[in-house]
């Protein structure tokens, strides 16, 4: 059975090389009609190059698919979801993939490295997904990815920014997806292991040759086709492996009203025992675990 793409629009930020260029690819090989968009910058987000975006289009037409280059700044979102709609007449989904890396550690991070990495990774993933909520909520269909990464999972030196970004894209996502249940719109993140200009300032030749991009993007695909019910889930994937991340909370110990920092000290053993852990899937469970607090004053 062959999952196909035919009648669908897809817009993939980022898409001149790496990642979003293997999404690109396969979403148009499976028929998609794709908007290639790229500034076509450095992996500092500096400068701007054409004909990135270009060259991946002419390879999905050469393959007989059909595509179109996008050059703006995901800071302008509506302006590459208006190239979907102008080019194709509509838009069904959007793979946030655009990034750059301005690493340095906390202290000698600037308002600038920490600026310009907000501005590409979590601004622009607002941008372009407000501009393409509103027409998917009309239609009554829509699949968004995002991609966060390893490090906005579980932090990582010299990332601040980059982290923080990450992470946060997965609350966007989470928020969308329930936004969107009843119009037909699933969100679902994806922290991908692979092979790119990003990676290649933090990892060596040899571990890069065993990342193929391509082995990220059939989950992208799946995520993205109308037969995939996930929504709001959050998964790694890379080198042939691809695993779901979910929350888990421990029992924790309940207080009486007038606690003080020593007794919190004296349970913290059982606050950290994952033993019998729960798995929170939304707020509503928090509120739950509050109210039947046994030890507090009715």
């Amino acid at each position: 059975m062959s999952l196909s793409f035919e009648n669908k629009v897809a817009v993939v930020t980022g898409a001149g090389n790496g990642l979003g260029r293997s999404h690109a690819l396969l979403l148009g090989s499976r028929g998609a009609k794709v908007v290639v968009n790229d500034l076509g910058g450095s992996g500092a987000g500096e400068g701007s190059d054409a004909t990135v975006a270009e060259t991946v289009v002419a390879e999905i037409k050469a393959a007989g698919g059909d595509a179109v280059a996008n050059g703006d700044s995901v800071t302008d979102g509506d302006k590459i979801i208006q190239c979907a709609l102008d080019t194709f007449g509509g838009v069904d989904i959007v793979v946030n993939n655009a990034g750059i890396l301005r690493d340095k550690s906390l202290h000698k991070m600037s308002d600038s490295d920490w600026d310009m990495v907000y501005e590409v990774h979590l601004h622009g993933a607002f941008k372009v997904s407000r501009a393409a909520f509103t027409h998917m909520r009309e239609k009554g269909f829509g699949r968004f990815v995002m991609t966060t990464s390893a490090a906005g999972i579980y932090g990582n030196f010299g990332q601040a920014n980059y982290s923080a970004c990450k992470l946060a894209l997965h609350g966007l996502s989470q928020t969308i997806a329930i936004e969107g249940r009843a119009k037909g719109i699933a969100s679902n993140t994806i922290a991908p292991i692979a092979a790119s200009r990003l990676m290649g300032t933090v990892m060596d030749e040899n571990a890069m040759a065993q990342l193929s991009p391509e082995a990220v993007s059939p989950l992208v695909a799946w995520l993205c086709h109308a037969d995939c019910d996930a929504t709001g889930q959050l998964f790694e994937v890379g080198a042939g492996w691809i695993s779901r991340v979910r929350w888990e909370r421990s029992l924790g110990e309940y207080f009486a009203d007038g606690f003080g920092p020593d007794d919190v000290a004296a349970a913290w053993d059982k606050i950290n025992d994952f033993t019998d852990a729960t798995r929170p899937r939304h707020t509503g469970d928090t509120m739950k675990a509050i109210a039947t607090n046994p030890k507090r004053k009715k």
